[in-house]
């Protein structure tokens, strides 16, 4: 996730009260972006590993050997 969202931001937007509307929006927030970096990676890893096929079809392999690094790099940050 890009953005930063504290344990204890959270706690205060709903210990505030009146504020019902403003926990439900931050935890909205928090889901929304939630979805969108999977959403985002998703497509980054379908897009390497395309790129790893043609790399094998043009027999490209300093381009594979790039590609599938970067494939692990974003499977070892799991």
């Amino acid at each position: 996730m890009d953005k930063y969202y504290s344990y204890t931001d959270f706690l205060k937007a709903m210990s505030d009260t009146g504020t019902e509307n403003t926990s439900a929006a931050l935890l909205q927030e928090i889901y929304l972006d939630m979805f969108l970096d999977h959403i985002h990676r998703e497509q980054l890893i379908e897009r390497l590993e395309k790129r790893i096929d043609e790399a094998l079809d043009l027999g490209d392999q300093e381009k594979f050997m790039l590609y599938t690094g970067q494939l692990k790099e974003l499977h070892k940050n799991d």
